[in-house]
């Protein structure tokens, strides 16, 4: 019985805990897990959004963006060591991404309390405010603790997935395809665009590496993070093409944005991190 024990605990440390605790990672176990766990939260953050009258449309799908900065730069705290052991932990995932999303939800519930005792006129507007001052506290954290190394990474990131974005709406549109017109899909593709822009100029320049388990892999036998575009293009668009195409119920058109929105924040906080950490160099 000790000897099952002792294997049980190794594999808990081994693939779920000693990678927080170390940051060295994911693996492929844990990274199955983790997609577990996030598909089946999705049907309890719909239930949630039902019972707080929340409709999942674009409006608040824009409305969620500053808390995704929040949260990513939240990340970039950690990783220039300003919080230290046991409490930088939370700051790793999977545990940022429960943190984050308790604020989040802490906030939602307020500003949706306040306007419905009149005390506000619009949950959006507090709800946005909330998520640009965290954002902001965040960044003059990261200000006070390293200098800013490589602001070239912010224009580089942003013209290079801004310019596939628009050639890929532009190819889409030639082809036929409306796959890139809704504004939801556009943003899709260009955050996970951001992603491997950030990703590419991190690793082929400055020698970062890749923590995602297939991404880390490719990079390794290609021996250039420059596949994470192909990657990115061939995988997100087969994606929103099955969602598009497969999802179209009525009842089920708030399931297919809140994928969406998941998509969306897959993509968007890791390149925000990444960029901030390249731009602080930390």
């Amino acid at each position: 019985m000790n000897a099952i024990i002792d294997k049980i605990n190794q594999f808990i440390f081994t693939y779920y805990i000693d990678p927080i605790v170390y940051d060295s990672g994911y693996n492929i176990v844990n990274t199955l897990t983790w997609a577990i766990i996030l598909g089946i939260s999705i049907f309890g953050i719909i239930k949630l959004l039902e019972k707080l009258k929340i409709i999942i449309d674009n409006k608040f799908i824009l409305s969620l963006i500053p808390f995704i900065f929040a949260g990513a730069s939240f990340r970039v705290v950690e990783d220039a060591g300003v919080i230290d052991p046991p409490y930088s932990y939370l700051l790793i995932t999977p545990n940022i991404y429960l943190l984050v999303f308790i604020f989040t939800v802490a906030s939602l519930v307020l500003c949706k309390g306040l306007e419905s005792k009149g005390l506000i006129d619009n949950y959006r507007k507090l709800f946005i405010s909330l998520g640009i001052i965290w954002f902001i506290l965040n960044i003059g954290i990261l200000l006070s603790v390293a200098t800013i190394s490589f602001p070239t990474a912010i224009v580089f990131v942003l013209a290079v997935s801004t310019i596939l974005t628009y050639i890929l709406m532009k190819a889409s549109y030639a082809l036929g395809s409306e796959i890139l017109s809704p504004k939801l899909n556009i943003a899709i593709i260009w955050s996970h665009l951001l992603d491997a822009s950030s990703t590419y100029f991190g690793v082929d320049f400055l020698g970062y590496r890749e923590k995602h388990v297939v991404p880390a892999y490719l990079i390794e036998i290609t021996n250039t993070a420059l596949v994470m575009f192909p990657l990115k293009i061939v995988s997100i668009m087969l994606i929103i093409y099955v969602l598009d195409k497969y999802i179209n119920e009525p009842e089920d058109i708030e399931l297919k944005n809140v994928v969406k929105l998941v998509i969306i924040i897959l993509g968007l906080s890791p390149a925000i991190r990444n960029t901030l950490r390249i731009t602080f160099g930390i």
